[in-house]
């Protein structure tokens, strides 16, 4: 069965070069294709803290499902990881080089220890003395003492030191380079057009021989690596321990995590290489990456705003949407439905509604549930004034988000505080929908409104995230909200027993298959009857077998299948589909987030936003959400948009049954999907 899938780690591979294909591209701006560098790198760090090292856990299970369920043996799977990564790097490598000579012909430089002019090394001995140094810890290393910790996500440099005249003088030691603290790039002084910016690893690299003057040496050969480790824990069952204390525990453990990737500068010490490599425990046939001077290229996202005459971006800036140009957000949600989709609409309708509500006398109640937020969230600052001001206030904060469980550990604590009602979920369930209700008492009758999103209730994100949030009162919807805040409210309770009841939102784990299932079935029926039938699925990624297997059932009956799937997509066309699924995926300057079903359902046309992508995780173990778009307008603007984004052939690639990404045919007209529904929401304005 293998053979009609791709495995999945592969098709995410794919993806990631398409975001390295941006920043190829000529025609993106200049910072733009550096922050998609940075995006690539990002995206492929975390593949090797949590792909690669679980495909190397399962390759102890010798069971046949550990095969099944990647579609392919793990250690095929690996060794093509490792084959595509070399290739991936290369590219990588050419076209950072392509682009420094862009940045060369706008007058942007990247100084390095070698080429500074006399002002320039004043000045970076004067800063590292400032603001460098008192960060800055070295680390002797020997052959007999136990290798030091090394912070995933951290850049190190790699000191080897000697002696003019003594071979046997070389001395190693490591130094973690503070961009936690300091950032990464330092501007430098220029007295012409020219912008020159340094990399702190090469303000420290400059000042070696003043960090370890005391030892004498005086011939220094510095080089940048990186670790990434395994960035799984394991969560007990000690019904003694609260969750907040177990995921502590597993940040903590996340320090001994086991090495899954080594990368370095191709030019470091020989024999500190071959010391490093043992002092780390890997072997050859670990991920051992020899690349370029430059690590940790995620920094790269935030490169600072240097450029004069890079191309301008196409001008499209976040709209109020015209709803709420002259009234309350409350009063408009209380009488229609509204679509906001981000980030062309504004986000500000969420946060001025929950501000609202804060300061109603009338609301009694918020709950709301929270994924990943803000830095500085201005969402939980309005939950906090809400509680100040009398409200009851509860909300859901998702403990086991990766990479942000220490934030959410921090905003319990925090909310906790002020007195709001911190949920943490379901032991064995990841909380994963968007959701929330507010309660208000309107002569003596208790009114409800709130919304629902495919995306999590976050500003920062929010605007650069595509994504749809639907605004309601509509009584049926948040009767269904509230079942599954009953369920969070009880973790002990069996969640299945209450949310089978949902008649208005499709949740998960279960009844969102089903139900999903229950609509594939009826488009067969109606292609097998000589009728219309078509699916159009649009989500982040698509590898759940079941659901795969079910639409290769619909490709055989004849129903015209589009799926729009940004980043994993496992699906095969085979050959005997009457109909061929027609699938692209859409990278450009906006992440594309957003999960939308439609069936054409005999013509009536069922339209449905969720927070769940067609993954077995979130099919299965999660707490999803998807809600049914009823209003006549609202699904017709929902359609539209993804008819405009199926038609999209700039941006749009391919996903064919060999992921080569090729590029949707463009022909005639170019049709850019993001700036064409930017034109079309501003034109409903």
């Amino acid at each position: 069965m293998s053979q009609h899938f791709n495995p999945r780690d592969i098709t995410w591979l794919a993806f990631n070069e398409r975001v390295l294909q941006e920043a190829m591209d000529e025609s993106v701006p200049l910072h733009l294709r550096i922050r998609f560098l940075g995006i690539f790198s990002n995206n492929l760090d975390e593949f090797f803290r949590v792909r690669v090292a679980g495909l190397k856990r399962a390759m102890d299970f010798k069971q046949k499902f550990i095969a099944e369920s990647f579609f392919q043996a793990p250690s095929k799977i690996l060794s093509e990881i490792h084959e595509i990564v070399i290739q991936q790097q290369n590219n990588f490598s050419e076209t950072w080089e392509i682009i420094q000579e862009e940045m060369a012909h706008q007058n942007v430089f990247i100084k390095t220890a070698e080429n500074l002019n006399e002002k320039e090394k004043e000045f970076v001995v004067r800063y590292f003395d400032k603001e460098v140094e008192s960060n800055v810890i070295p680390i002797l290393l020997y052959e007999n003492t136990k290798m030091p910790y090394l912070r995933d996500k951290s850049l190190f440099l790699g000191v080897a030191m000697k002696k003019t005249g003594d071979s046997t003088s070389e001395n190693f030691a490591l130094i973690e380079v503070p961009s936690r603290v300091l950032g990464r790039f330092v501007i430098l002084p220029s007295e012409n057009e020219d912008r020159n910016v340094m990399l702190l690893e090469d303000v420290i690299t400059y000042n070696l021989p003043h960090i370890f003057s005391y030892f004498g040496y005086d011939h220094f050969s510095s080089h940048a690596f990186k670790v990434t480790k395994d960035a799984e824990f394991d969560l007990d069952n000690d019904i003694k321990t609260t969750l907040a204390t177990k995921i502590e525990h597993g940040i903590k453990s996340r320090r001994k995590g086991k090495p899954t990737r080594l990368v370095f500068d191709r030019k470091m010490d020989k024999d500190f290489l071959e010391f490093l490599i043992n002092k780390l425990n890997l072997s050859r046939k670990d991920s051992i990456i020899a690349g370029d001077k430059i690590h940790n290229f995620k920094h790269f996202m935030d490169f600072p705003d240097v450029f004069k005459n890079d191309k301008k971006p196409v001008e499209r800036t976040s709209f109020l949407h015209q709803k709420f140009q002259n009234q309350r957000v409350m009063d408009v949600v209380l009488k229609e439905d509204i679509l906001l989709t981000f980030p062309y609409h504004s986000f500000a309708p969420v946060i001025d509604l929950l501000r609202e509500s804060a300061m109603d006398p009338d609301v009694k109640s918020i709950a709301i549930t929270a994924y990943r937020l803000a830095s500085n969230s201005k969402i939980v600052n309005t939950l906090i004034n809400a509680v100040r001001n009398g409200k009851d206030v509860t909300v859901m904060i998702e403990l086991r988000a990766r990479f942000d469980e220490e934030a959410n550990l921090m905003w319990k604590e925090r909310l906790e505080l002020e007195g709001v009602k911190v949920l943490v979920g379901i032991p064995d369930k990841k909380v994963h929908a968007k959701l929330c209700v507010i309660k208000k008492r309107v002569h003596n009758k208790t009114v409800q409104f709130g919304f629902i999103s495919t995306g999590n209730f976050n500003e920062k994100t929010a605007k650069i995230y595509s994504d749809h949030l639907l605004l309601t009162s509509d009584r049926k919807i948040m009767a269904d909200i509230n079942k599954v805040f009953s369920v969070l409210n009880k973790p002990k309770l069996k969640p299945e027993l209450i949310l089978k009841n949902c008649r208005y939102l499709l949740v998960c784990p279960n009844f969102m298959r089903e139900k999903f299932i229950e609509k594939i079935d009826t488009e067969i029926n109606e292609a097998k009857a000589g009728r219309k039938a078509e699916i159009i699925i649009k989500v982040n990624s698509l590898s759940d077998r079941e659901l795969i297997l079910k639409l290769y059932s619909a490709a055989e009956a004849g129903v015209k299948i589009k799926t729009i799937v940004r980043g994993i997509y496992c699906a095969i066309n085979q050959k005997d589909f009457k109909e061929k699924i027609d699938s692209i995926s859409i990278v450009d300057e906006y992440l594309e987030h957003a999960r939308v079903i439609y069936f054409y359902n005999k013509g009536a046309e069922d339209m449905y936003i969720s927070s769940a992508d067609f993954m077995t995780r979130n099919l299965d173990y999660r707490i999803e959400a998807a809600v049914k778009i009823n209003q006549k307008n609202l699904k017709e603007e929902l359609k539209n948009i993804l008819e405009i984004q199926l038609k999209d052939n700039v941006k749009a690639r391919i996903l064919d049954n060999k992921l080569k990404n090729k590029y949707v045919d463009s022909e005639g007209e170019k049709f850019r999907s993001q700036i064409e529904t930017y034109h079309y929401l501003r034109n409903k304005n």
